[in-house]
């Protein structure tokens, strides 16, 4: 992975902030660099959110994500909003109950049950976050699961391992699909 530009993309709440702070701070762990930003409107909950990273093999000059390589969606407001100017060969995930973006249809395309997952593999729906990173550290290979696994551990609530770390577990064995 000589540079990735990923972006992420949901609803306020969803956690798609700190599941890109946790793709980030792991890439760095593994000897990465990495950079995180992140966007959303007033209405902090409920309204479409986005956060970016970019990670790389070597140093980043330019911060901001302008042609993403990959994208997640969990919601059919954020698929509308943040799916657009795609690198020619981005991968795009979308959550299993949002339509495919026309602007996603030349690209690879995952539509996987992430929201679901966490409902009701894991339990709880609050951790499609998580759900989602470790579906996403499968296909990019940013860092081993142990060393993901490790920094969830270090980001998430004291008492919420148990589940968090299923939810990751979850992500992490997701069929993928053909």
């Amino acid at each position: 992975m000589e540079r990735m530009e990923i972006r992420l993309a949901g609803t306020g709440g969803q956690g798609v902030i700190l599941a890109s702070i946790i793709l980030a701070e792991a890439a760095v762990n593994a000897g990465r660099y990495a950079c995180q930003t992140q966007s959303y409107g007033p209405e902090a909950r409920g309204g479409a959110c986005k956060a970016e990273a970019i990670i790389s093999d070597s140093k980043i000059s330019y911060p901001e994500v302008s042609d993403p390589g990959f994208v997640l969606v969990l919601t059919q407001k954020a698929a509308e909003k943040y799916v657009r100017n795609l690198k020619d060969d981005a991968i795009v995930i979308v959550d299993s109950r949002v339509e495919i973006p026309a602007e996603a249809e030349n690209h690879k395309v995952y539509h996987l049950p992430i929201l679901d997952t966490a409902e009701y593999k894991v339990g709880k729906a609050v951790t499609a976050n998580i759900v989602a990173v470790g579906v996403i550290n499968r296909i990019l290979g940013i860092c081993s699961f142990e060393e993901l696994a490790e920094t969830v551990r270090n980001r998430i609530p004291k008492g919420t391992e148990e589940f968090n770390l299923k939810a990751l577990k979850a992500g992490n064995e997701m069929d993928l699909g053909g």
